[in-house]
């Protein structure tokens, strides 16, 4: 994407299709000649925008061509107090596909020119108003699933992910300067304290990086959700335990085996967490193509899910193929639940199968509550995280810090044994770049086209 900051720009800024009112926003230093080209003011005094103060509503009708389009009310924001810190406009008309196209249509006429996705978002990140992990807060915050999702986009966008980074960057440089200056003014050794100083310095950001690179999964999690299959023979359950998860009727429930064809996947919230669970075909031999169909499907979502919930009937023996998938997945983060609880019966496991087994019943939807606290800790390797929400990065984030990580070893090692200095400076170099892209100070422009193309157009 080709940014050009001296231009005027406008998109939709709301989702396209009917609905109560439908905001246009334009951004650039021309937004109030622009707005005022298409806004006709009402009142016993009507002024023009561009004579209106700033953080103020106008009332009017937007036009083109001498025709009027719609009744709109129009924001004023004057720069450098607005998202882009740039003159901002936003127009509030009527909601519907058409009204909102032909109120963008006028502004584009009057001169702005169609906003890439992303592009307002860029605008506040290379104005300053933003660093590069708030940024992506801002799609984090749009995209969120969950409650605990809000609230860690909220956290990133607070900037307190982008302290943590610009504190370990500052630590970073620190060694480096102190190493550069040891180059630059060689006839003076690194006294013995400095040096322990200096690689005291560097295993702490080792163990700060490694801090931050155990939020990975926690936030990969709440940014993108976990998938979880539910497997078991047929009539065990499975479509009654999703529909008791979901908290809705979502899977047709019957005594016939066999109802479940296809898999079915739904995104239910489960203590914070968007957990996409599959409700796959019961697993058995075959009786026609249909069903073989089904059963293949259920073991290609055996194979990529990140959890299994495997549904045990309690009122019946364990079948051989019960008995070959518990030892067929036993590598994979799974979860026994017994079902049918009410019967009075419980099938005997095989001694080896080790691992947490939750009855439930979901006529009465006993220990419901109980898988879902067994999902929650399953998810998070068994501990639950206070507070993990504050600080939570994303894969790019994760890459940076890897090679960050990486980069410092190599520094310390080299540091330690003696080596070259310019050696030490190199590392340390690369460690301190790979942390300036996480925040956006050493960012390429293709990897800003990257980030921002993620954006919808309008923000």
């Amino acid at each position: 994407m080709v940014m050009v900051l001296d231009d005027t720009i406008a998109a939709i800024a709301t989702p396209l299709g009917e609905g109560g009112l439908a905001v246009i926003r334009v951004s650039g230093t021309e937004a109030l000649t622009i707005a005022d080209k298409c806004f006709k003011p009402a009142g016993a005094h009507p002024t023009t925008l561009s004579e209106c103060r700033t953080h103020t509503i106008h009332y009017g009708k937007i036009h083109n061509n001498n025709e009027d389009i719609d009744e709109v009310l129009v924001s004023v924001m004057r720069a450098p107090r607005t998202f882009t810190r740039e003159d901002t406009v936003e127009i509030s008309c009527h909601g519907g596909i058409l009204i909102a196209k032909s109120v963008l249509d006028a502004t584009l006429a009057a001169g702005a020119r169609l906003a890439e996705p992303g592009e307002f978002t860029k605008r506040a990140f290379l104005k300053g108003r933003i660093d590069l992990t708030q940024a992506e807060a801002v799609i984090d915050l749009i995209q969120a699933r969950t409650d605990l999702a809000i609230q860690a986009a909220n956290e990133q966008l607070a900037g307190k992910l982008s302290a943590k980074i610009d504190r370990l960057r500052e630590e970073m440089l620190y060694a480096l300067a102190h190493i550069e200056a040891q180059i630059d003014f060689p006839d003076e050794d690194i006294s013995p304290d400095t040096r322990e100083e200096l690689l005291a310095r560097l295993r702490h950001c080792v163990e700060f990086i490694d801090q931050l690179l155990r939020t990975a999964r926690e936030g990969r999690i709440l940014r993108r959700g976990i998938q979880a299959a539910i497997i078991g023979r047929p009539n065990a359950g499975k479509s009654s335990l999703l529909n008791q998860l979901l908290g809705h009727d979502r899977a047709i429930v019957h005594e016939i085996p066999g109802t479940t064809r296809d898999t079915i996947e739904e995104t239910a919230n489960v203590r914070g967490f968007p957990i996409i669970f599959i409700d796959t075909a019961g697993i058995r031999a075959a009786i026609d193509s249909v069903e073989l169909e089904g059963v293949q499907r259920s073991h290609s979502s055996i194979s990529r899910a990140e959890l299994i919930i495997h549904v045990l009937d309690a009122s019946q023996k364990l079948s051989f193929e019960e008995l070959k998938l518990l030892k067929n997945h036993s590598s994979k983060t799974r979860i026994l639940v017994l079902n049918k609880t009410d019967l009075n019966k419980n099938p005997e496991l095989p001694p080896e199968i080790n691992a947490r087994i939750i009855p439930t019943c979901c006529l009465t939807s006993e220990g419901i509550e109980e898988l879902k606290d067994e999902i929650h800790r399953s998810i998070l390797g068994g501990k639950v995280h206070t507070g993990m929400h504050e600080v939570t990065i994303n894969s790019r984030h994760q890459n940076a810090l890897d090679r960050t990580r990486r980069a410092t070893l190599q520094a310390l090692e080299l540091l330690d044994t003696d080596q070259p200095l310019e050696l030490v400076a190199l590392e340390l170099r690369i460690a301190t770049n790979a942390i300036g892209e996480i925040i956006g100070k050493t960012a390429t422009d293709d990897l800003l086209d990257v980030i921002f193309s993620n954006f919808c157009i309008g923000k």
